[in-house]
């Protein structure tokens, strides 16, 4: 299971010969400069939820790609208005199989609105099950016990998790949301991009190791194997 990180949240997953793209903000960040947009070609792209940083490039991908969105119901109502068709609308706690596994839609404690202003419904994260195995991602989120709930149905290779606080979880949430989860291998996502959720890197590295967790702040357009 290979995942690429590119910037803020947005990373892929590839597994069981399909890409799995998460929340696309890649041309207005400026530390995704080195990404290739225009090369990216998932099977789906993941959204969880309305706001401009995670949805900015999900139109132009999808169009070139001919992914299929995945997202909450009024997010994609939202797509669907400007033309996109391939789409599967979730919501809180639903679970969908798909050609390349099963994913849940998680609880996440943030708020929601499209670029325009309008609502963006629901926010949440995201629970792969894969032959490969699992992984989570958390969305843009307040620590939160539903997190709890993601690991009752299995252990995780892997969860992406924000780190970056003031608009989600900082550092010390997302420690004890990981060992919530139980999981060792932490991606830390949603931190940097603007002054207001920038981080120590070395501190936040030093947090996890404290709880025997490894946390891997990936340089955009880099990923490794879990």
């Amino acid at each position: 299971m290979k995942v690429i990180f590119y910037g803020h949240a947005c990373f892929s997953v590839q597994s069981g010969g399909k890409t799995l793209l998460f929340d696309p903000f890649i041309r207005p960040n400026p530390l995704a400069a080195s990404v290739d947009v225009e090369s990216l070609r998932p099977d789906y792209i993941l959204l969880s939820h309305g706001h401009a940083d995670h949805v900015a490039d999900a139109e132009e991908i999808a169009r070139r790609s001919g992914a299929t969105l995945i997202g909450n119901y009024e997010v994609l109502q939202w797509f669907g208005a400007r033309g996109l068709e391939k789409m599967r609308p979730m919501n809180s706690g639903g679970g969908c199989d798909l050609d390349f596994g099963r994913i849940t839609y998680t609880p996440a404690v943030h708020s929601s609105s499209m670029p325009d202003g309008t609502y963006g419904g629901q926010p949440g994260g995201f629970r792969v099950d894969t032959p490969e195995g699992a992984f989570y991602y958390s969305g843009d989120t307040a620590l939160t016990c539903d997190i709890k709930l993601v690991a009752a149905t299995g252990p995780l290779k892997f969860a992406a998790l924000c780190v970056g606080d003031n608009f989600t979880m900082g550092v010390n949430d997302a420690v004890i949301a990981a060992s919530w989860l139980g999981c060792r291998e932490i991606i830390g996502v949603h931190y940097d991009t603007f002054p207001l959720i920038s981080i120590d890197h070395e501190e936040a590295k030093k947090a996890f190791r404290n709880e025997g967790k490894n946390l891997h702040l990936l340089e955009p357009g880099t990923g490794r194997e879990f």
